[in-house]
């Protein structure tokens, strides 16, 4: 085990990257190996740590500049998406019908392929396959995930996300948010999940809102 792999043992982040704050006098036993010399090769800036999360140091305990503590604070954004889908996720939706089409198919543009629902790809725990979840993830054709890519990329050029009233007999154009991408994220887009549009859509029509 490496003293990366020892110190997320021991610091336990969550899904999100951050963890507790780590006393350096827990550096024992099992852990003997993450006792800091020379500025803490392993945790430094240059290092693989934080390369993919924000790692923090508390000096204020002791005199010095010594570090007394340590505590990851989210992952790195400025870490490059990682777009690897782990292969339990594959598993599950590899026989699964495309969300838009419905369908599953042998051609070269109606085979399915796992989208990444969140078009901007920005978030480091789905880039992370063992914090990615099911629901981060959709089954499409690849003709409809190529024309998704495509309105993804329009939409973060513009600012300005799908509208699905653009679709006939389709009444709302979010199922939330409005229709700045900074200002709503993906979530609500028709695009970034047409099952839950489909859902919103039909609560509304049962409570007569549409």
């Amino acid at each position: 085990m490496t003293k990366i792999e020892l110190f997320l043992k021991l610091a336990k982040p969550n899904e999100n990257g951050v963890s507790r704050w780590v006393s350096v006098d827990e550096f024992v036993g099992e852990f003997k190996e993450l006792k800091l010399g020379n500025g803490g090769s392993w945790c430094r800036k240059s290092s693989a740590l934080a390369k993919k999360y924000v790692v923090e140091f508390d000096k204020t305990q002791s005199t010095g500049n010594s570090i007394d503590a340590i505590r990851l604070n989210g992952f790195n954004e400025n870490e490059t998406f990682n777009q690897t889908i782990s292969s339990e996720i594959k598993k599950y939706y590899k026989d699964k019908p495309c969300v838009m089409l419905g369908i599953i198919g042998t051609s070269e543009n109606t085979k399915i392929e796992i989208d990444h629902k969140e078009g901007t790809k920005n978030s480091q725990r789905v880039s992370n396959i063992s914090t990615q979840k099911l629901e981060d993830f959709q089954p499409l054709t690849k003709a409809a995930n190529d024309a998704k890519r495509q309105i993804c990329k329009r939409c973060q050029e513009t600012d300005k996300r799908f509208d699905a009233t653009c679709i006939k007999g389709f009444p709302m154009p979010y199922y939330r948010g409005n229709s700045s991408l900074k200002e709503s994220g993906c979530i609500g887009c028709y695009q970034y999940d047409p099952v839950a549009y489909r859902e919103e859509l039909l609560k509304k029509a049962r409570r007569k809102e549409i």
